[in-house]
């Protein structure tokens, strides 16, 4: 089970008028989240908080969150509809989604499945996920000085489309192949350094060869015009990979192939090297 939220993405979203794709996002974020352990989703509830009930807001959120739980097979049995005055000001409101799903207890993966020369399959994220828009927005304004219909600097695409793409699944992906998987990383706050970590025994490192990928434009020209500092960005951003993947070599060609067929980019980005439980990008 999880619980989780979509950060300071919900102001994107507030501002542009567009509610839907946070909620999508919700559903998602939860769905990896579990995933990682081995399981597939059963049931979702949603919980919304405004100062002061907007029937149309709530509206669209409640049918992005519907569009998420189609996407993952999962049911929505319900959620809670919250007016708080004088703790949320409108148009501001908040999200949070709650996700129950099952896997055998002799399949969950963990750290106890990773061993020395394993590989870490790197799965393509759809953009920022649902972290790091605190920094996102405050370059965008501060620095980039752009409204959310403005394109976005090297993209044929909003302000606006590009920050509110939605957080991207991977339990289609994923699915097929989960006997295979050692270990997963949700990469989500914290980046890769603070997220593949938990993935990991006391004694082995994960080596991650930054060489292997080409960080997306979105990341590029955050950081160019933010002057953000690489390893700052790889602590607060995804820098493209959404998931990453423990197995063995031996199974890494059809990892690879269940993502492609899914429509999901995934490579070989890295190893599992004796170490101290550890991430390093070299």
């Amino acid at each position: 089970s999880s619980a989780d939220g979509v950060g300071t993405k919900i102001k994107v979203a507030i501002e542009t008028g567009r509610n839907d794709t946070v909620g999508h996002d919700l559903v998602n974020h939860c769905v990896n989240d579990i995933l990682v352990q081995g399981a597939t989703p059963l049931f979702f509830l949603d919980y919304i908080a405004f100062g002061s009930l907007d029937p149309v807001v709530a509206e669209q959120v409640v049918a992005g969150v519907s569009s998420g739980c189609r996407e993952n097979e999962c049911a929505l049995v319900g959620g809670e509809t919250a007016e708080m005055p004088g703790l949320y000001t409108p148009p501001d409101y908040d999200l949070a989604g709650f996700i129950v799903g099952c896997v055998e207890e002799d399949a969950i993966l963990g750290p106890d499945r990773v061993q020395r020369g394993d590989v870490l399959i790197a799965l393509e994220s759809s953009g920022l996920h649902t972290n790091g828009y605190s920094l996102a927005r405050k370059i965008v304004s501060e620095r980039m000085r752009l409204s959310y219909d403005d394109a976005f600097p090297g993209m044929d695409v909003s302000v606006a489309d590009a920050l509110l793409t939605v957080h991207r699944s991977y339990l289609n992906a994923m699915k097929p192949v989960l006997g295979k998987v050692h270990a997963m990383a949700h990469i989500t706050g914290g980046g890769l350094p603070g997220n593949l970590d938990r993935a990991l025994p006391p004694a082995l490192d994960a080596i991650v060869e930054t060489a292997t990928w080409e960080v997306p434009l979105v990341f590029q020209s955050l950081q160019a015009a933010g002057d953000v500092a690489t390893d700052e960005m790889f602590r607060v951003f995804n820098m493209g990979i959404g998931m990453v993947v423990v197995a063995s070599p031996r199974d890494a060609d059809e990892i690879i192939g269940a993502a492609r067929v899914a429509g999901i980019t995934g490579w070989v980005a890295g190893s599992v090297r004796d170490g101290a439980g550890e991430v390093a990008l070299v």
